[in-house]
C-alpha cells in the first residue's frame, strides 16, 4: 500500500518520538534543577535554544517574514498571534521570546505544563469575565517592568485557514501599559506550500494524537510572518485589536476576505 504524499515510515516515527521524549525529558530536568538560578539572558537563551531543538526533533523548518522586533526579549511589547497548535508557543519562541497568557489547562498537561509554567507562562480562566481583569493587571505590570507577553486573542486553535473573532478584552494591558503591540501570522505548510493540517490542533484531538501527526508528518514549514507593530499610546484596546487582526489576516493572505464572524466561527469549531 502506498504511504500518503506528506507522511513519513514508521520507523522514522518512532525515532522522532523517541528523540522528542528525551528533550522533552532533557528539558524538565533543566527547569527543575539550575534553570531558575540562571541569569536573565542565560535563560533567555536556554529557552530559545530548546525551542529551536524542538523543531528541528520533528523536522520542522522555521520561516520568518517581516521584520521580528531587533531584541530577543523585546521590553513593554504586546506580542498577539494566531493560534493552531501546541507548538505555536516554540515556534515563537525560536524568534522572539514571549511570556504568554495560556488557557488554565494547560498547567495540567504531562511534561509541557510543567516546561510552560517555569518558563513564566500566565494562565487565565476562559469563560471567567472577572478573571480577565485580573489577567490584564498582572500583564500591564509585567510590560511595564520590561516584560514581552504573548497573547493569543482567538481564544481557541482554529485550522489554520481562516481567523476566529479577535477577543479585545486582554488588549486592555497594552493600552494601559502603553506598550507595542507586535501582530505575527502562523502558517503550517507542507514543502509543496500547501497548507498543512498536521499541526492544527482542534476539535476533540488529544496531545498524544497531535504529536503523532506531526512525528508522521514529512516536509512540514512553520512560517512567521511579522506585521506592522503599532504603540498602544493614547489607542484603545479596540483599535489595537483591529489593527492586530488586520495585519494576521494579511499573513494569512485572506485577501479581502474578512476573519470569521461568529455564526461561521461556531461551524467551524463544531
Amino acid at each position: 500500500m502506498t504511504r500518503p504524499t506528506h507522511t513519513v515510515a514508521l520507523p522514522v516515527r518512532l525515532w522522532r518520538l523517541t528523540r522528542l521524549s528525551l528533550h522533552v525529558l532533557g528539558g524538565l530536568w533543566q527547569v527543575l534543577t539550575r534553570f531558575q538560578r540562571l541569569p536573565a539572558a542565560q535563560r533567555h537563551a536556554v529557552q530559545r535554544a530548546w525551542s529551536e531543538k524542538l523543531l528541528r526533533t520533528l523536522n520542522i523548518h522555521l520561516r520568518v517574514h517581516g521584520q521580528p522586533p531587533a531584541t530577543l526579549y523585546p521590553a513593554n511589547t504586546l506580542l498577539v498571534a494566531n493560534h493552531v497548535s501546541w507548538l505555536d508557543i516554540f515556534a515563537l519562541n525560536s524568534v522572539t521570546l514571549t511570556r504568554f497568557v495560556a488557557k488554565s489547562e494547560i498547567r495540567r498537561w504531562p511534561l509541557i505544563g510543567t516546561l510552560v509554567t517555569r518558563a513564566g507562562t500566565l494562565y487565565i480562566e476562559r469563560g471567567n469575565r472577572r478573571d480577565a481583569a485580573r489577567i490584564n493587571q498582572h500583564m500591564a505590570k509585567a510590560m511595564q517592568d520590561g516584560d514581552c507577553i504573548g497573547l493569543f486573542p482567538e481564544g481557541t486553535t482554529s485550522d489554520g485557514r481562516n481567523l476566529l473573532p479577535f477577543k479585545a478584552s486582554l488588549f486592555d494591558a497594552a493600552a494601559r501599559a502603553g506598550a507595542t503591540v507586535q501582530p505575527v501570522t502562523l502558517r503550517f505548510v507542507n514543502a509543496d506550500g500547501s497548507l498543512s493540517q498536521a499541526a492544527s490542533y482542534v476539535g476533540d484531538t488529544t496531545l498524544l494524537q497531535s504529536i503523532w501527526r506531526l512525528a508522521s508528518a514529512r516536509g512540514q514549514v512553520v512560517e512567521l510572518h511579522y506585521g506592522q507593530p503599532l504603540s498602544g499610546e493614547q489607542r484603545t484596546r479596540f483599535e489595537l485589536c483591529a489593527h492586530a487582526e488586520r495585519e494576521i489576516a494579511a499573513g494569512l493572505r485572506l485577501g479581502e476576505r474578512a476573519p470569521l464572524r461568529a455564526a461561521e466561527a461556531a461551524t467551524v469549531e463544531a
